[in-house]
């Protein structure tokens, strides 16, 4: 049996992956949930059993398939949080970038508004 067999991707991972991916990724039309963007919870840790000490002769075909399970759990997971790093520093680029283009704007409207300002006190003097 095929370990896409036991665990098939999900939607949600192909699209994440398809929006970090993308070059032309823009996060005003990918839409992030608050729970996208929250730092995950620390989860409590199961107690840990020592696989490390089994003995070769006690390694059945169960031993293994528990490995193989846990193996492809591990690979998705690095990969899921992986592909949320990436979302969240492509969200954070752009929105640094962003962010510098409207502070030059402001500063340009503000010179605007005082030139504009100094016309116009220029006519109510009078």
């Amino acid at each position: 049996m095929s370990p896409l067999a036991i665990n098939p991707p999900s939607p949600a991972d192909s699209t994440m992956s398809f929006a970090s991916s993308s070059r032309d990724f823009d996060p005003r039309t990918r839409v992030f949930s608050d729970e996208e963007l929250k730092p995950q919870p620390m989860v409590k840790k199961s107690r840990k059993q020592n696989f490390q000490f089994v003995p070769e002769g006690l390694k059945d075909e169960k031993y293994w398939a528990r490995r193989r399970k846990n193996n492809m759990a591990a690979k998705r997971s690095r990969d899921a949080r992986r592909m949320k790093e990436n979302q969240i520093a492509l969200r954070a680029g752009f929105l640094e970038k962003e962010n510098l283009g409207l502070r030059q704007e402001m500063d340009r409207l503000k010179k605007e508004n005082m030139a504009l300002r100094d016309r116009l006190s220029k006519f109510t003097e009078i």
